[in-house]
C-alpha cells in the first residue's frame, strides 16, 4: 500500500475495503530500461489513443557536434546519475554519459518514451 494513501484499518480495528478499482487513467508501467545492444522498439498506446515507441534497446546515437548532427554507434555507459547500477547494465536514461564512436557523449532525449538517442558531445 502507498504511503499516501488511506489507512487500511479504521480506528476500532475494522478493516477498510476499496471504494473501487482502479480505472484505466490511473494504471503506470514499470521504466523501460534501454540496453546496449541489437537495436529493438516497443510501441505503446497513451491516453488519448496516441502512441508512444519504447526503445527496449539501442546500439545508435544521433550526436551533435560542431560540424553538425552525426549519427555514432554507442560502445557503453560510462556515467549516469539516475542510478549507479545503471553503468554496469549498460542502461542508457536521459543524462547518462555514454562512449560512442565520435567520443563520450551526454543523452538529451529519454529513449524510454522517444524511442531514440540524442546525444550532445561533451568536451
Amino acid at each position: 500500500m502507498k504511503s499516501h494513501a488511506r489507512s487500511g484499518t479504521k480506528r476500532t480495528g475494522g478493516r477498510r475495503r476499496n471504494v473501487r478499482k482502479k480505472r484505466k487513467s490511473e494504471l503506470g508501467s514499470s521504466p523501460t530500461e534501454t540496453r546496449v545492444g541489437d537495436r529493438s522498439l516497443k510501441t505503446v498506446e497513451t491516453r488519448g489513443g496516441n502512441t508512444k515507441t519504447r526503445a527496449l534497446q539501442t546500439d545508435v546515437a544521433n550526436v551533435a557536434t560542431d560540424d553538425g548532427v552525426v549519427s555514432a554507434t554507442i560502445e557503453n555507459v560510462v556515467e549516469n546519475d539516475a542510478n549507479p547500477n545503471y553503468i554496469r547494465r549498460n542502461i542508457v536514461t536521459r543524462g547518462a554519459v555514454i562512449d560512442t564512436s565520435e567520443g563520450r557523449a551526454r543523452v538529451t532525449s529519454r529513449p524510454g518514451q522517444d524511442g531514440q538517442v540524442n546525444a550532445v558531445l561533451v568536451e
